[in-house]
C-alpha cells in the first residue's frame, strides 16, 4: 500500500509522493506514525529554538544544564546559516532538557519560519554506564525486537537537506565552513557522499530532496583511513560513510528500523552496519557477552554494539526509541591506549599506561625503535596517519593479535595470582616514612621475612650482603620484606640484578612512598617525618635522635630527601616491578598498612587469601610501634667513624703496631670528581616538554624527539659547579667548596661518603632558555641565593661559585660517544654566533619565570682510599 505524504507547501518539491523518490516500503509502526514525523511543527520548534536560547544566554547556575550554540554559514548557498546546540555529556543523564538530540542544528526558511535542519541520535549510554542501562532496568523496561548494529570505528557523519536542496553534512557538531585551509570532517564526509550516490547514478540534489522530502537525517560512520586513523583498520575496499540510522528531524527522537536503513544505503550507494535481531533480551546478552570475550565478530575486531529496542519508563508503555550500547574492552581499549601512548611519546609526555602495563611497555619499546628510524613516520602519527600499521607491525613481530596478546596477559596475571612464595616487598622510602613499622605489622599478621639493612654492620659490599640475607629468607619464609630504603635507582637496580640470577621467579612488589613533585610534597613530608624520626629518639639502629645534635639528623634526612628517586615504571629498574602500591607518607602507619594488605589480597589471593579484621590490623600496628626495640647500635655508620686499625711492624724492633687507616675528611675531599647543584628532574622535564608542543616543526624538534625516543635524556639533573679536570685553571673556586665539605663531614659525618656525600646546602636555580644542536641540549641557567630574588644573583654567584662561564643544565645527548662536557662547548659557539641560519644552533626561550630548588652535593669517585 502506498501513501502519498505532501511536505513543505514552501518546498518547490512539496508536490512528490513519497513513492517517486524511492522511499523504502515502511513498517505499520512507522506508516502509522510517518504523517506526523514528517511535517515538523513550527510552533514545537519554535518553543524548543526558545528554550535553547534562553538555556544558552543564562547565567552559571540559572539553569541546570549548560548549552552551548555555534552558527555556521553552509558553503555553497546565499549565506545560509544554521546554528548548532550542545550539551555537555552529563547533562543528558539528568531530566528536563528541552531536546536530548546529540547532534542538533536548527535554521530559518526563508519565511524566517524556524525548522530543523539535522538530528543526531538521543543520546545513548553503555550498559551499566547509567541506572537505566543496568540489566536487570532493560530485561523489566524494554521490548523487542532487538536490533544489534555492529558499531563501526570512525566519526559520525550527518546527511540532510535544507529547503534549496542543499545536501547539507555535518560532523556531531560543525558544517566544516567555507574557508577552512584543511579537509573537515564534515567536508570529507561531503565527498564521500557525492561518491556513493555517483555510484547508483544519482546526484546530490536527488538525495537531498529525498531527505527533504522525508524530513529525515541520514546519519552514518565515515570510515577512511586515508582522512583519519582511528584504531580499527579500513583498507580502500572497505572505506566511506557506513549508514545506519535514519532520523526524524522531530525534537522527540524518532528512528527507522535497521531493515529500512539498509534498504535506503542500497538505494543511494551508501556502504551498511552490519546487524542481528532478537526477540529476547537474555538472548541478547549472551550473544554480546559471548561476543566480548575476543572482542570480535564476523571475523573481524570491533568496538562493540549498538542496540536498538523500545523503552517504557514503567516497564508497560507506553514505549519509545531508545538505544543503548556494549562496548568491548578489547582489545580495543589496548589498541586506543597504544595510540595515546605512542602520542605522549612523540611529543615528549609521560605515557599513561592504565591497563595492560607489560604488554603496552613492550610495544613502546617497538615504537620507539621504529619512530627513531622514521622522523616522518612520527608526525604522520600526530596527524592520525600510521596508527595502524605501526600496530600491525608490532603484532606481526609478536606473532600474535590482540585478543591473543591479552589471553598471554590474563594468563600471566593468573598465574600471579596463584604465586604463593618468592614475593619481596620493596619499600621505596626516606627516613620517617613508617616502612619499618608497617613491616613489622605485616610479620605480625602473616608471619613474613623481614630483613632489615640497619642491622647489617658497614662492611665491604654491604648491598650484596643484604641481597644473600633477603633470598636466604625466601627459603624459609614466602615472602620476605627487603626493609631499606631503596630510594634510589641503583639500589633498585642492585637488588634485583643480586636475587634474579639465584631466584629468577622471584616478584617484586614497590611499596612506594610517594615522593613527588617534589616542589609540592616535600614541605609536609619534612614537618612529618622530622616529628617522626626526632620522637623515636635512639631507638634506631643507625640514626641516634637522641644522643645527636639535632641539625646533625635533620642533615641525614636532608641528603636523603635529595637524592629520592621515585618509581617510573616506564624505565629500568622500575619496569621490573610486578606491582606498585602507591603509599601516603602523611598518613598514619595504621593507613598504609590496611593500603598495603588490600592490594596484595587483590593481587595475591593464596598469600592473603582473606583481609584481617580491622581489630587484627589495629593490634598489628599497636605492636610494631610499642614492642619494637633496637637491639643493635650500629650509629658509627651515620656517627663519627671509628678508628679501624691495621697491623704494621715497628721497622727499628719488628714489633706489630697499630695506626689509624680510616681516611679523614681532608684525604676523603681527594676522592672529589666534582660539585654540583642536584635539581628534581620532574620539575625539568615537565619545563623541557612544554617547550616542544606537537606543533613544533619536524627540524626543530628532531633532537628533543632523538632523546625521548632512544631514552637519552639524563636521568637526573644538575648545574655542574666545577669539575675536578679544572681544579687548576679555578683553584680559589675549588677550594671554596672543599672546605666547605671538610668543615660539613667534620662536623657531621655520614655513612659511607663515597656512597652518599653530605649534602653543602641549598640553592635556587633559574632555568631562562635552551640551547642545542644536532648533538646535545642543554639549559642556561642562572644561579640563585637560596632565599631571596634575581636582585640577590652577584651575592649567590659569591655563595655557590660556578667554574663554567655559563652555568647550565645537560638535558642530553644524541649518543654515548657525546660527552656531558660539550655543553660548554655548545653555549661558547652560541655566545659567538647565536642561532637559527647556517649555525646549526637551536633556542628556546624558557617563558615566564621558572625557578627549582636544588640541593648542592657532590660526586666521588669510587675505589680505595
Amino acid at each position: 500500500m502506498k501513501r502519498e505524504i505532501h511536505l513543505f507547501p514552501s518546498s518547490p518539491h512539496s508536490c512528490l509522493p513519497l513513492s517517486v523518490l524511492s522511499i523504502p516500503q515502511l513498517s505499520h509502526f512507522e506508516i502509522s506514525n510517518t504523517q506526523d514525523m514528517a511535517t515538523q511543527d513550527p510552533h514545537v520548534i519554535a518553543d524548543l529554538v526558545k528554550s535553547l536560547e534562553t538555556a544558552q544566554k543564562a547565567k552559571k547556575g540559572e539553569t541546570k544544564f549548560t548549552c552551548k550554540k555555534n552558527t555556521f554559514v553552509v558553503a555553497g548557498t546565499n549565506n545560509v546559516t544554521v546554528d548548532s546546540w550542545k550539551f555537555m555529556d552529563w547533562d543528558y543523564k539528568h531530566a528536563g532538557l528541552p531536546t536530548y538530540a546529540r547532534g542538533l542544528f536548527t535554521t530559518r526558511r526563508r519565511d524566517n519560519i524556524p525548522e530543523i535542519a539535522t538530528r543526531g541520535y538521543d543520546k545513548f549510554f553503555n550498559v551499566g554506564e547509567t541506572r537505566t542501562t543496568e540489566w536487570r532496568n532493560i530485561e523489566k523496561n524494554t521490548k523487542g525486537p532487538y536490533e544489534l548494529s555492529v558499531k563501526e570505528n570512525g566519526c559520525i557523519i550527518f546527511i540532510s537537506a535544507l529547503e534549496d536542496d542543499t545536501l547539507l553534512v555535518c560532523s556531531k557538531h560543525s558544517t566544516g565552513g567555507r574557508d577552512d585551509t584543511k579537509l573537515t570532517h564534515a567536508q570529507a564526509g561531503e565527498r564521500w557522499a557525492e561518491r556513493h550516490v555517483s555510484s547508483v547514478n544519482r546526484s546530490v540534489k536527488d538525495l537531498a530532496r529525498a531527505l527533504r522530502q522525508m524530513n529525515v537525517t541520514a546519519v552514518g560512520e565515515l570510515c577512511d583511513d586515508t582522512f583519519e586513523e582511528h584504531v580499527l583498520a579500513y583498507d580502500e575496499a572497505s572505506s566511506g560513510i557506513y549508514l545506519h540510522g535514519l532520523n526524524y528531524n522531530q525534537p522527540d527522537f524518532q528512528t527507522m528500523s535497521c531493515d529500512q536503513v539498509h534498504k535506503f544505503a542500497d538505494d543511494w550507494g551508501f556502504k551498511k552496519a552490519k546487524f542481528e535481531v532478537f526477540d529476547d533480551i537474555f538472548r541478547v546478552q549472551s550473544f554480546l557477552e559471548g561476543c566480548a570475550e575476543t572482542g570480535t565478530w564476523d571475523g573481524r575486531e570491533t568496538e562493540g554494539f549498538v542496540i536498538r529496542c523500545q523503552l517504557s519508563d514503567n516497564g508497560s508503555g507506553p514505549y519509545r526509541n531508545w538505544f543503548f550500547k556494549y562496548k568491548f574492552d578489547e582489545p580495543y581499549l589496548m589498541y586506543r591506549q597504544w595510540r595515546e601512548c605512542t602520542k605522549a611519546v612523540i611529543g615528549g609526555k609521560h605515557p599513561k599506561i592504565r591497563k595492560h602495563e607489560k604488554v603496552t611497555e613492550e610495544y613502546l619499546q617497538f615504537a620507539r625503535r621504529i619512530l627513531m628510524k622514521n622522523t616522518k613516520m612520527a608526525s604522520d602519527y600526530m596527524n592520525n596517519h600510521g596508527i595502524i600499521a605501526l600496530r600491525e607491525e608490532f603484532l606481526k613481530e609478536r606473532g600474535l593479535n590482540g585478543s591473543e596478546l591479552i589471553a598471554l596477559e590474563a594468563k600471566k596475571q593468573n598465574d600471579a595470582r596463584e604465586t604463593n612464595k618468592n614475593v619481596i616487598l620493596e619499600p621505596i622510602a626516606s627516613l620517617g616514612c613508617g616502612k619499618t613499622t608497617v613491616a613489622l605489622a605485616l610479620v605480625r599478621l602473616f608471619g613474613w621475612g623481614h630483613i632489615q639493612n640497619d642491622n647489617i654492620p658497614k662492611q665491604k659490599n654491604k648491598p650484596k650482603k643484604f641481597a644473600f640475607e633477603v633470598s636466604h629468607a625466601l627459603g624459609e619464609h614466602s615472602v620476605v620484606i627487603a626493609d631499606r630504603n631503596n630510594h634510589q635507582r641503583r639500589e633498585r637496580a642492585q637488588l634485583m640484578d643480586d636475587i634474579y640470577p639465584v631466584l629468577p621467579d622471584a616478584q617484586f612488589v614497590a611499596l612506594h612512598y610517594v615522593h613527588e613533585p617534589k616542589a609540592e610534597m616535600l614541605p609536609a613530608i619534612r614537618e612529618f617525618t622530622r616529628k617522626r624520626v626526632l620522637q623515636r629518639g635512639d631507638n634506631h639502629q643507625s640514626i641516634r635522635a637522641g644522643t645527636n645534635a639535632q641539625d646533625e639528623t635533620i642533615g641525614i634526612m636532608e641528603g636523603f630527601l635529595g637524592r629520592f628517586e621515585g618509581i617510573d615504571t616506564t624505565r629500568l629498574p622500575d619496569e621490573n616491578f610486578d606491582h606498585v602500591i602507591d603509599l601516603d607518607v602523611c598518613a598514619s602507619s595504621r593507613e598504609n598498612l590496611e593500603t598495603v594488605v588490600k592490594a596484595l589480597h587483590a593481587a595475591y589471593p593464596r598469600l592473603v587469601p582473606t583481609m584481617p579484621t580491622a581489630a587484627a590490623l589495629d593490634e598489628a600496628i599497636n605492636a610494631s610501634l610499642n614492642d619494637y626495640r633496637v637491639d643493635k647500635d650500629l650509629s658509627y655508620s651515620y656517627g663519627p667513624r671509628q678508628k679501624p686499625k691495621n697491623k704494621t711492624k715497628n721497622p727499628q724492633t719488628n714489633d706489630l703496631l697499630t695506626e689509624p687507616t680510616d681516611p679523614t675528611p681532608e684525604t676523603l675531599s681527594k676522592k672529589i670528581e666534582y660539585f654540583n647543584i642536584s635539581l628534581p628532574t620532574t620539575q625539568i622535564t615537565t619545563i623541557l616538554h612544554s617547550l616542544f608542543p606537537p606543533t613544533t616543526s619536524p627540524e626543530t624538534s628532531r633532537l628533543y624527539n632523538q632523546l625521548v625516543n632512544s631514552r637519552r635524556l639524563q636521568p637526573t639533573f644538575h648545574v655542574t659547579l666545577i669539575h675536578r679536570a679544572s681544579k687548576k685553571d679555578h683553584p680559589d673556586t675549588w677550594d671554596n667548596l672543599a672546605t666547605r665539605y671538610i668543615d660539613t663531614q667534620t662536623k657531621n659525618p655520614v655513612i659511607d661518603p663515597l656512597q652518599s656525600p653530605p649534602t653543602l646546602g641549598s640553592a635556587r636555580v633559574r632555568l631562562e632558555r635552551l640551547v642545542w644542536d644536532n648533538r646535545i641540549m642543554a639549559f642556561v641557567a642562572r644561579i640563585l641565593p637560596a632565599e631571596g630574588g634575581e636582585g640577590e644573583a652577584r651575592t649567590a654567584v659569591a655563595e655557590w661559585p660556578c667554574a663554567n662561564h655559563i652555568p647550565h643544565i645537560t638535558v642530553g645527548t644524541a649518543a654515548p660517544d657525546v660527552k656531558p662536557k660539550e655543553s660548554n662547548d655548545l653555549l661558547r659557539r652560541w655566545v659567538e654566533v647565536g642561532s637559527g641560519g647556517e649555525t646549526g644552533i637551536f633556542e628556546a626561550e624558557v617563558e615566564g619565570v621558572k625557578v627549582v630548588d636544588g640541593v648542592v652535593g657532590l660526586v666521588m669517585s669510587r675505589g680505595k682510599y
